[in-house]
């Protein structure tokens, strides 16, 4: 499970992932320097802890080393995510108060994201369910009796209150065939902003 970031650490990820090529202290400080003043070894440092903690490899040239991420910003915070959400005692309530925060423009994102992961038959059941949880946040305050974790497509097929096993065993059966990853390939960034090229 992923700890986040520091400030610093997040400083100079941001940096490593937006350039998404080998990077040197030196590159990393020089750009640092337009926002603070930091010293050539706070950042040497920083980026040796954060080789240590797995979130970059290195390459030594010469007698300096040229740092890359191994992995992306998108699946750092999908980790962060991930975590967060496996420690609700509820994770469907959890899930339902967190999409009842998200702006119309990031219920929308996750639609697409559910899209591009499960493919183009799922999208239709995921749209449904989602305007159901969109639903659900947005009464949850004016029906304080309803239950969060109860999905309205559940009560109208007669499968609200059964056993959570049984519902994960035909969800189970529902998604068999499809890709279980949803690995998505990220873009790779721009040279745009990148001080190396």
């Amino acid at each position: 499970m992923p700890r986040p970031l520091g400030e610093l650490e997040d400083a100079v990820m941001t940096r490593v992932w937006k350039w998404n090529r080998p990077v040197t202290v030196r590159e990393v400080l020089e750009d640092l320097q337009r926002e603070r003043s930091i010293a050539y070894t706070t950042v040497m440092t920083v980026l040796d802890n954060l080789h240590q903690k797995g979130w970059v490899r290195r390459e030594a040239e010469g007698r300096a080393y040229r740092y890359e991420a191994v992995s992306t910003r998108a699946a750092y915070a999908a980790a962060l995510m991930n975590d967060a959400w496996s420690q609700s005692d509820n994770p469907a309530a959890a899930l339902v108060a967190f999409f009842g925060m998200m702006s119309e423009e990031q219920r929308q994102a996750l639609r697409d994201a559910m899209r591009i992961a499960q493919g183009p038959e799922a999208a239709e059941s995921h749209e449904t369910f989602a305007r159901a949880t969109e639903k659900q946040a947005e009464n949850r305050d004016e029906n304080p009796d309803e239950n969060p974790d109860e999905n309205p497509d559940e009560k109208a097929d007669g499968k609200a209150g059964r056993n959570p096993d049984e519902k994960a065993g035909e969800k189970a059966d529902e998604n068999q065939g499809r890709n279980p990853e949803g690995i998505v390939a990220e873009n790779p960034a721009s040279a745009e902003g990148d001080p190396g090229r």
